[in-house]
Formats: C-alpha cells, sequence, structure tokens
C-alpha cells in the first residue's frame, strides 16, 4: 500500500469514527436485549473492514446470498428422512427487499433458521479458525484485500462494508422463539434477544442492512448483481422486489 493510499485510510477512518460516535450517541438497542462482547479477533478483523476503501462493495450481497443458499441447502437436506421439519413453508428460497426511502436492504431465506446461541456464537464470540486465517491472510497481503473474506467463511461480517446498522432476525424448528441480533458498525459489541415482533418468519433467517449514507451506490448494483445470481443454477430461486412490488 502506497503512503498516499495509507494517507487516505487514515482519513477516510477518522471521518467514520466521527460519524459512527454520533449515531452510537442516539442508539437504543432492541427492547429485551442483551449486550456480548465480540470476540477479540472477530472485533480486530470488524475495524479492517469497516475501514476498507480499496475494495469491491457488493461482495456483501454474494456472500449473504451464498449463507442463505447454504442454510436452505441444509434443511433440504434435513428433510429428506424428517419432512415435518418443512411444517407449512414447504417453499425454500431467498427473497431480498430494497426500500430507498428507509434506506434499507433485507436478504431473508426460508432455511434453518438460528437458535438464540447460535446468534451468540456463530455471529460474535466463538473465535474461528476462519477468522484467524483472514486475518493472517490480510497481513500478507500488499493491501487490505477484504474481498477474500468469502474463502474464510466469515462473510457475513462484509455487511459492514455498507451498513451502519445490521439487524438479523431468526427462528429455527428447535426453539419456540424467533430471537433478533443487532450490531451498531463500529461498536465492540452486539445485542441478541427475543425479537419485540414476535414469531414473523415462522422458519428462517432475515438480515436487515440499514444502510450508510453513501450507500446509494447499492441500488445501482443490484440489478446487475441480481441479474448475474438468476443464471447461477447453483443458487435457490430469489425474489426481488422494491418498496413490497416484485420486481
Amino acid at each position: 500500500m502506497t503512503n498516499a493510499e495509507k494517507k487516505a485510510e487514515e482519513v477516510a477512518a477518522n471521518a467514520a469514527a466521527e460519524e459512527l460516535l454520533t449515531k452510537a450517541a442516539t442508539y437504543a438497542p432492541p427492547d429485551g436485549s442483551s449486550a456480548f462482547e465480540y470476540e477479540a479477533e472477530v472485533h480486530k478483523m470488524l475495524d479492517i473492514v469497516i475501514n476498507s476503501l480499496y475494495t469491491n462493495k457488493d461482495i456483501f450481497l454474494r456472500e449473504l446470498i451464498s449463507n442463505a443458499s447454504d442454510a436452505l441447502d441444509k434443511l433440504r437436506f434435513l428433510s429428506l428422512t424428517k419432512p415435518e421439519l418443512l411444517g407449512d413453508t414447504k417453499e425454500l428460497e431467498i427473497e431480498i427487499e430494497y426500500d430507498p426511502e428507509a434506506k434499507t436492504l433485507t436478504i431473508s431465506d426460508t432455511g434453518i433458521g438460528m437458535t438464540k446461541e447460535d446468534l451468540i456464537q456463530n455471529l460474535g464470540t466463538v473465535a474461528r479458525s476462519g477468522t484467524t486465517n483472514f486475518m493472517k491472510a490480510l497481513s500478507e497481503s500488499e493491501k487490505n484485500n477484504v474481498n477474500m473474506i468469502g474463502m474464510f467463511g466469515v462473510g457475513f461480517y462484509s455487511t459492514f462494508l455498507v451498513a451502519d446498522r445490521v439487524t438479523v432476525a431468526s427462528k429455527n424448528n428447535g426453539d419456540d422463539t424467533q430471537h433478533v441480533w443487532e450490531s451498531l458498525n463500529g461498536e465492540a459489541s452486539f445485542h441478541v434477544g427475543p425479537d419485540p415482533r414476535g414469531n414473523t418468519l415462522g422458519r428462517g433467517t432475515e438480515i436487515t442492512l440499514h444502510l450508510k449514507e453513501d450507500a446509494d451506490e447499492v441500488s445501482k448494483l443490484l440489478s446487475s448483481l441480481l441479474n448475474r445470481y438468476h443464471r447461477d443454477s447453483n443458487v435457490s430461486p430469489i425474489r426481488f422486489s422494491l418498496n413490497g412490488c416484485s420486481v
């Protein structure tokens, strides 16, 4: 990385930090939720992801669709011997909804879903070999090449490239309660608790990205990106809607 690139990254990081402090001061976590600290390696990785300038920001959508597809595949496999797992929701699909007025992008699936413990462990507190290996690969590259994040199984965290806040609601058949996970960009902790909305999913996971002010480019990327994923026969059916209207 050149000196000019390092300087630009430092300036951007300082500006982002000031913006995050302002938003954190007015943040209210979900009602009834508890705070949990990120595992140290995860928090360190998030710092790098958040402050990365030289990255294709569309990688977050690739990673979230891949994760959703994996959740569907897992349920599809388990339902071969336990068809009752499908319950009333037989369709295995992914839905992407973009709301330009609210500046939110929501990716949901009807896959296996996560319990409260899954949310806590998978999204922050348990150190994984993938996190360590990703950090090692970054240190060995000439630039902070965050684009390779998916290779190490920690692609979820690429959401913070475009989001100020990320909310994950999930319902697993093994848990009677739908839970919600939420974290602010730049925070050292996250919150998990019962979803105040109740059981809105039935089964599966819903990830809502509260987009950054400079994330208008996301809407421009969506059409071409979704066309690309539709052509990929390995990806489960994807429905895209704009303000609740299918596109």
